[in-house]
């Protein structure tokens, strides 16, 4: 079947929107065990006080947030997502901070609505390799980006350094309950190759690109965090799963289960080795 980047929009709005919940519970969780991403993003992005910074896919803000620290009162940091959920999950967390230098925006990265050369940088968390069309949003970015200013941003290595996602994924494709990734499109690691990182950014209008490998570690307390983590916030296996049946997904979580059975610690808590591309472009 031939991939229809309006239908896949579609699914991936509605499964984000249904996730934010999850990503606003459990958003202390994810910066503990994935911060050193935000950590890699800001540090090459290097926002200045008085900066404006676009925070693209920005989900629950996070990223956003850390960005907002550096720029200061006299700078301003626009927390953008294309799911009108996760923007408000975004503004009652930064609000819950005391954030006066964020704006909340609803925005399609490949369609944005700002003005051309209007922003200082852009930091981007997990984002474009989930994108229909992520040659059109990087071109967008590039667009809206200032001469010389830093694109920062990190995607997900290939599956075989993932295992916390691409182990279970795997099972549920083999039994029929996932869709294979189509070549060539969207998905967690459509952008897990260097060579097609370059590809993409370069022919958006950047120039040399720097790469670099940002290792961490999710950990779940027993089987059924970990579940919970599965279908409530990791994008195309919750949403899979979600159109299951009770009882089929019983069976998934059993075979899921015993797919991660390598990564189960003796008092029967996960460990499951996570790896990010950390891209830096101007």
């Amino acid at each position: 079947m031939d991939f229809d980047p309006n239908a896949y929009r579609e699914q991936s709005l509605a499964i984000w929107g249904k996730m934010a919940p999850a990503w606003r519970a459990r958003n202390e969780w994810m910066i503990d065990h994935s911060g050193l991403v935000n950590d890699w993003i800001v540090g090459r992005a290097d926002p200045r006080p008085g900066n404006t910074v676009l925070d693209i896919a920005a989900g629950p803000g996070d990223l956003g947030f850390r960005v907002a620290e550096r720029v200061g009162g006299s700078g301003r940091v626009i927390s953008a997502d294309f799911a009108p959920e996760m923007v408000d999950v975004a503004r009652r967390l930064g609000q819950a901070r005391g954030l006066g230098n964020v704006d909340y925006m609803v925005l399609d990265a490949e369609r944005m609505s700002l003005e051309s050369d209007s922003v200082d940088a852009v930091v981007c968390r997990w984002g474009y390799m989930l994108m229909a069309d992520s040659a059109l949003a990087l071109r967008e970015t590039r667009r809206v980006l200032r001469e010389g200013g830093p694109l920062a941003f990190a995607v997900w290595a290939p599956p075989a350094r993932n295992p916390w996602a691409a182990v279970p994924a795997k099972i549920l494709v083999q039994q029929g309950r996932m869709p294979a990734p189509q070549p060539g499109g969207p998905g967690m690691f459509a952008m897990g190759d260097p060579d097609r990182v370059r590809e993409l950014v370069e022919g958006a209008g950047f120039g040399v690109v720097e790469l670099e490998e940002i290792a961490f570690q999710f950990r779940y307390p027993d089987s059924d965090d970990l579940w919970d983590f599965l279908i409530r916030m990791a994008g195309p296996i919750a949403g899979a799963v979600e159109e299951l049946s009770p009882e089929e997904q019983v069976a998934a979580r059993a075979a899921v289960m015993e797919s991660m059975a390598p990564y189960r610690e003796e008092d029967g808590s996960y460990t499951a080795p996570a790896l990010s591309l950390g891209v830096l472009v101007r």
